[in-house]
């Protein structure tokens, strides 16, 4: 081989590094490949399956995971090369971990409205259980929906301002020990079970007004107790998030401390701060046992005056129902449908919580002004 030639086989001085001598030029498989090897081994794992006789969706998904992570990667490695290969392994394992995440969350929303539309319509919606036995074909949720806004309400009521202002405390004035002592004891209100929340504010509510005062008031501060320490932790984390430097160019003008904060720091963080209500609303608008404790669980009429008894909620009210479903005849299956039914409109309350959340901070959000 002359020198010329050697030269054109090693490429020139100024060309750069040899792309073919190290591996980077290389065959490339379809942007279509990986879908349609899923979708083949999906086909022939549940063919497999069938004619065996044990078909069935989660053990058919798992095995063509399998079958299909060894194929992609023996693929990819014969026809390009050992690092795309890797690179599409660790690729299917993270899709194979986002789809078993997502199973249980489809799973359980896909059984809540199968089961929870053969009840759910708008008579059910628009009437109370006042005057309905658990043998009647009849009776609804209204007066639970009533009483989960009202209780849920007076909790944000309680807790936003709190959360806030701590969290406001620890972030922009904070110092020192008080600040390390507030920051404990709210990673340790943080993982206190609701029940105790419960029990202290029955506790809290004998020593003012006696035993057997429950009401719709009593179980918002419980509500509270449990959802403080999440405002407080998220809104901590979003005000951290807001740059210095535009602290720093208010004080410059001569603005004072705090209306830097009221005028700057909270206007910027006011997406992630409704974030974070939203996620402490929703970590406590499905709990029952301390509104078991506190807000009684006897009502059936509609009523929206927290202090006036016993106050129903919508968590409260699938437990009734979940309980009555061991009663027998048409009973059992009337309370079942009323369960199923309930668990659907809490997750719809829940759903527009969220979508009006949303909708606040956009237009709350600078940009949007």
């Amino acid at each position: 081989m002359t020198t010329t030639e050697k030269q054109t086989a090693a490429g020139s001085p100024g060309d750069g590094p040899n792309l073919k001598a190290e591996g980077l030029y290389t065959r490339t498989l379809p942007t279509y490949f990986p879908l349609a090897l899923l979708a083949g081994c999906l086909i022939v794992v549940a063919g497999a399956f069938y004619l065996l006789g044990a078909f069935h969706p989660v053990p058919v998904a798992v095995v063509a995971g399998i079958v299909y992570l060894a194929a992609v990667t023996t693929v990819s490695a014969t026809v390009e090369n050992g690092r795309r290969a890797a690179d599409r392994f660790v690729t299917g394992i993270v899709y194979c971990c986002f789809i078993v995440a997502m199973v249980p969350l489809v799973s359980l929303l896909a059984t809540v409205v199968v089961f929870g539309m053969e009840r759910f319509d708008l008579y059910f919606l628009s009437v109370s259980m006042n005057g309905v036995i658990p043998s009647m074909d009849a009776g609804g949720v209204y007066h639970a929906i009533v009483g989960t806004l009202v209780i849920t309400g007076l909790a944000t009521v309680i807790s936003v301002p709190i959360g806030l202002m701590t969290a406001v405390y620890v972030v922009e004035y904070g110092r020192g020990r008080l600040k390390q002592a507030i920051t404990f004891f709210v990673d340790v209100m943080t993982g206190i079970p609701s029940i105790v929340a419960g029990l202290f504010v029955v506790a809290l509510w004998i020593l003012l007004f006696g035993p057997g005062n429950t009401n719709g008031l009593a179980g918002a501060i419980a509500l509270s107790v449990l959802m403080i320490p999440v405002v407080v932790r998220s809104s901590e984390e979003m005000l951290r998030l807001v740059p210095n430097e535009l602290r720093e160019a208010s004080y410059a003008l001569g603005v004072p401390k705090w209306l830097t904060i009221v005028k700057v720091v909270l206007p910027t963080a006011v997406a992630g701060l409704t974030t974070g209500i939203i996620l402490a609303l929703a970590r406590v608008i499905g709990e029952t046992a301390p509104l078991i404790l506190t807000a009684g669980m006897a009502s059936t009429r509609i009523q929206a005056n927290p202090l006036d008894g016993d106050m129903m909620s919508l968590p409260v009210y699938i437990y009734k129902a979940v309980r009555d479903m061991g009663l027998s005849g048409e009973a059992g299956v009337y309370a079942e449908q009323r369960a199923w039914a309930a668990a659907l409109t809490l997750i719809l309350v829940v759903m527009l919580l969220f979508l009006a959340a949303r909708l606040v901070s956009r237009f709350l959000s600078p940009r949007s002004r």
